[in-house]
């Protein structure tokens, strides 16, 4: 077993653990997009970052394990100061549509805002403007609200064992898709949503037929049967 010491706490777990597995097991959240654990542990959203004494830099909790005497803290002026930052150069670059979104009220991202009393965003530019994939029966893709966790990679690679998802191009241009950037409907997707489950945006969302269904139900030419 490893001690150490998380805002002023004595913990003590497994040797292997993580920091953030650690601090959640005696009650100390620290935020993230991207962790999912033993699923996608690999410090893509950085706002896991904490303060590890005697370390030059701040450290992502998601990624590093505990080690004996490791002093912790998740809640200081540059951490949080660093997270701010980070969740604003995130949002610089997502559409600003929280409330039409479908994910409003349930969006992580949204939350962190939220948390982190993110206002205004001060950088300014070009954003990205790929267009939505609608062509899967079931599921559909918005890249644009993509913030790159990998969740939905790591779900359909390792727990579904499909593949169908995965990091597209380079730089700017750089997107979470089918491979050579196809429909989803051209993928081995089976459909099975998990991707959208750990989505922490509204990048990949089950289709809503909800218009579709009033529209039969106002339909005087069909006999409606509801199946519960």
């Amino acid at each position: 077993m490893i001690s150490l010491i998380i805002d002023d706490q004595l913990v003590t777990v497994e040797e292997g653990t993580t920091i953030i597995d650690a601090a959640k097991s005696v009650g100390i959240n620290i935020p993230n997009l991207c962790y999912l654990k033993g699923v996608n542990a690999i410090g893509a959203c950085r706002i896991c970052l904490v303060e590890v004494r005697g370390n030059g830099t701040l450290t992502p909790a998601c990624m590093t394990e505990v080690a004996r005497g490791m002093v912790v803290r998740t809640t200081t002026p540059e951490v949080i100061k660093t997270r701010r930052i980070v969740l604003e150069l995130i949002l610089s670059d997502h559409p600003r549509e929280c409330l039409t979104c479908i994910r409003n009220g349930s969006c992580e991202l949204q939350k962190l805002a939220e948390e982190f009393g993110v206002k205004e965003i001060p950088f300014e530019g070009e954003k990205t403007a790929f267009p939505m994939d609608t062509s899967s029966p079931a599921i559909q893709r918005d890249p644009r609200k993509c913030t790159h966790c990998r969740r939905c990679v790591s779900v359909c690679a390792n727990i579904q064992t499909v593949q169908a998802l995965g990091p597209q191009n380079r730089g700017f241009t750089s997107l979470i898709a089918p491979a050579y950037n196809e429909p989803l409907a051209n993928m081995e997707c089976v459909q099975c949503g998990q991707c959208s489950l750990v989505c922490p945006t509204a990048a990949i969302q089950e289709k809503d037929d909800t218009d579709q269904v009033w529209a039969a139900l106002a339909d005087q030419q069909k006999h409606v049967i509801v199946q519960t």
